[in-house]
């Protein structure tokens, strides 16, 4: 087993095939793997509610001689992520704020560029037409990618009915949320490394339902395209200690405005109540922005193509 190795990317990839207890030790691993670091097998087993044994036959499973190997492993990976701060420091400590920001986004650029160029649009058109046709549309994004999944929900809510969001600390908290999701409906699941494992059980349990599932993540080698049919690929490296989400984003905004542009009228008709409760219930002031005008910017949208096309004539 390779010293270097990056512990979580391993166990995401053998996560598939691991028996229910292992399983059970990958997660709380992945979950809480500043606690579980410092635990000896007895500890994880106690922690997770398995055997010792259990625990130990979880690491050969991996591809360790046993659990020393694999603690060992655990720790370098772990004091390897903890360097990363210092990381930062080497590579923008001497520079100027000024110099900082320009760095930081035209690496944001760059990943928006990367994003564009690789994005598989049949997929993409693929995961417009499950969301239309879809009874129920969950949504999954937790920990950095919760932001995301908020937004999608934001929008997605006022474009069709029957979105839900998932919000859980536990896994168990998930299913209850999940429990009628069927044939009919659909999952979007949002992650990216460190994956999470608990909206991979999310897009497992959907499957199991034969519920139609799209990922938004990093890479065409993500565990969540394990459980998908319609993956949508955004790149998001580590710039510093902290994910950079701004392609994701880009990704999600684009599918919202394909969906208007799907359902003008209903998005419309929606925005329009949306303005007569906020205006009746004084949500906001006489000098915020009105979204809805004579001209709404989704009308003059589809009424550009329409005047390109007639121009092609």
């Amino acid at each position: 087993m390779e010293e270097s190795i990056n512990l979580l990317t391993l166990i995401n990839e053998k996560y598939p095939k691991l028996s229910k207890g292992h399983k059970l030790i990958a997660a709380y691993i992945v979950d809480r793997y500043d606690q579980a670091v410092f635990m000896t097998a007895a500890k994880l087993g106690e922690a997770v509610g398995v055997s010792e044994s259990t625990v130990v036959r979880f690491a050969t499973a991996l591809g360790f001689d046993g659990f020393p190997e694999f603690s060992d492993a655990f720790t370098l990976w772990y004091k390897d992520k903890m360097n990363s701060v210092q990381k930062i420091g080497a590579k923008y400590g001497k520079s100027s704020q000024s110099d900082l920001v320009n760095s930081v986004l035209h690496a944001d650029i760059e990943k928006i560029e990367d994003t564009l160029e690789n994005l598989d649009v049949n997929a993409f058109e693929m995961a417009v037409d499950i969301i239309l046709k879809a009874k129920k549309i969950y949504i999954v994004g937790l920990r950095t990618c919760e932001p995301l999944a908020e937004f999608l929900h934001f929008y997605l809510n006022m474009i069709r009915p029957d979105v839900f969001m998932i919000k859980t600390t536990s896994a168990s908290e998930m299913f209850e949320q999940m429990i009628r999701i069927g044939e009919e409906d659909c999952i979007i699941g949002i992650s990216f490394p460190r994956y999470s494992m608990r909206t991979l059980k999310a897009m497992e349990f959907a499957r199991d339902r034969n519920a139609s599932i799209i990922s938004i993540t990093d890479s065409a080698h993500s565990p969540m395209n394990l459980y998908s049919s319609c993956n949508l690929i955004a790149r998001s490296d580590m710039v510093s200690i902290v994910d950079s989400l701004v392609a994701p984003l880009s990704v999600i905004n684009a599918l919202v405005v394909a969906l208007c542009l799907r359902l003008p009228n209903e998005v419309n008709k929606n925005l329009k109540t949306l303005e007569e409760v906020w205006g009746n219930y004084q949500i906001y002031l006489n000098d915020e922005i009105n979204f809805i005008d004579d001209e709404p910017v989704l009308n003059y949208s589809l009424k550009n193509e329409v005047s390109d096309d007639e121009d092609e004539d």
